[in-house]
């Protein structure tokens, strides 16, 4: 089921390839999953915190999207 602010399959298939690949160290947390996040909050407009806990921690969501904007 889609859910709402998330993305789809097909944009998700566009986006994937964009984004680096860690091959060392800490595996990141799933990318789909946290630009979900991110995604969520931008579209709600609620703090960060407030993001579900489906995205992971909102920290995560947070720090991605800072490094990301840089």
């Amino acid at each position: 089921m889609q859910r709402r602010y998330e993305l789809t399959d097909f944009e998700w298939s566009i986006i994937e390839p964009l984004l680096l690949n860690k091959p060392r160290g800490v595996p990141r947390v799933d990318d789909r999953r946290v630009l979900n996040g991110i995604y969520w909050r931008l579209r709600t407009g609620s703090p960060w915190a407030d993001i579900p806990e489906r995205y992971g921690p909102y920290t995560t969501c947070y720090n991605r999207f800072v490094r990301w904007a840089k």
